[in-house]
């Protein structure tokens, strides 16, 4: 399996979950707030955050960027305006950079563009991240994956032509890649996350590392996620639901993330091993809820046992139990038994062996 290495992490196919907290523009341009949200992911427990470059002059059609922009998220009178207004300056992601190195997570980005690949490995982000939106961009796919650092691939609105098409484009040049399932609707509805991709990536790509990049609001989907198999989860993340931006609304708030991480990291412990035995913690509940079989009356030696003698009652505290009862029934007792006396074993004579039998 190629193995995928991220800010010194390895991230294996079978092994714990990587959580990334998708910052985005949650930070609404402020880097304080960067900074906030920065360390509340550091403190739920998430592994890395990430945040979303663009390098806005290029990327966009001049007719976009000067597009009006007028509704409750904008941050700009056209769209170019609200798209600049929430880029960090370089110093600023220097400073964030410095930031999260010293709060022990790892930063790095998504990009949208060759500049904005260029600006972020400029400043050594230890890994990338391509958006659903570039599935097809096979350009900047090779661009970025020439760049040799670890990369992400969200497959949102894309065919298994599509991801095929990306993956061999990138494996081509690198092979530090994590292939995400993602349904890129903002939020995702439950039925629209098909986690059983999860499965057919880890079939058509066994070398790869597979992942979830999950809009969806909730945390349990995440879980099901790690279950079939993905081991890379994203989730966007922010401090306030009613902050502006679109995302905040389904993004996880600390105590959310804090939830999800924890539960990430309880499943292998959950599963086992998969060997059924029991175990110390279920004997006093056991004893207390389980049955052994006890005398209906009181029943003298010598009595051949007979339907109606024994009963299973609780508490099981050492008498036979219950699935004997077919087998003592017909044999002797070579002790009494009084009412409700449990039967153990040697209040029973040996089966007795046919003539034919002990003459052998």
């Amino acid at each position: 399996m190629r193995e995928l290495v991220v800010d010194g992490r390895v991230i294996a196919r079978d092994g714990p979950a990587y959580v990334i907290a998708e910052i985005g523009h949650n930070h609404q341009g402020d880097l304080e707030k960067a900074k906030a949200l920065v360390r509340a992911a550091r403190e739920c427990g998430a592994d890395a955050v990430k945040l979303q470059k663009r390098d806005n002059r290029s990327l966009y059609t001049r007719a976009l960027y000067d597009a009006p922009y007028d509704n409750e998220h904008s941050f700009g009178r056209t769209y170019g305006e609200h798209r600049e207004a929430l880029e960090l300056s370089a110093a600023e992601w220097l400073e964030l950079r410095e930031f999260s190195r010293e709060e022990g997570v790892t930063l790095f980005g998504t990009v949208f563009d060759e500049a904005s690949a260029d600006f972020l490995a400029g400043l050594d982000m230890p890994a990338f991240k391509i958006a659903s939106g570039d599935l097809t961009n096979t350009p900047l796919l090779r661009y970025v994956a020439a760049l040799g650092r670890p990369m992400f691939l969200s497959t949102g609105g894309g065919t298994l032509e599509d991801v095929e098409r990306a993956v061999d484009t990138i494996l081509a040049l690198n092979e530090q890649l994590c292939v995400m399932q993602c349904t890129a609707a903002y939020p995702c509805e439950v039925e629209e996350l098909n986690l059983g991709v999860i499965e057919a990536y880890r079939e058509r790509f066994p070398e790869l590392v597979v992942g979830l990049s999950d809009h969806q609001s909730g945390i349990a989907m995440s879980i099901v996620g790690y279950m079939l198999g993905a081991r890379v989860i994203e989730k966007h993340f922010t401090l306030n639901h009613a902050w502006k931006g679109s995302d905040h609304a389904f993004s996880l708030m600390p105590e959310g993330m804090r939830r999800l991480v924890r539960d990430l990291h309880r499943v292998p412990d959950a599963l086992g091993d998969g060997v059924k035995r029991p175990l110390a913690s279920e004997e006093r509940p056991l004893e207390k809820m389980g049955k052994q079989l006890v005398a209906t009356r009181d029943l003298s030696a010598g009595h051949r046992l007979e339907p109606g003698d024994l009963v299973a009652k609780s508490p099981a505290d050492g008498g036979l139990p219950p699935y004997e009862l077919d087998d003592l029934l017909g044999r002797k007792l070579a002790r009494p038994l009084v009412f409700e006396q449990a039967v153990a074993q040697d209040d029973v004579e040996p089966v007795e062996q046919p003539v034919a039998a002990r003459e052998a």
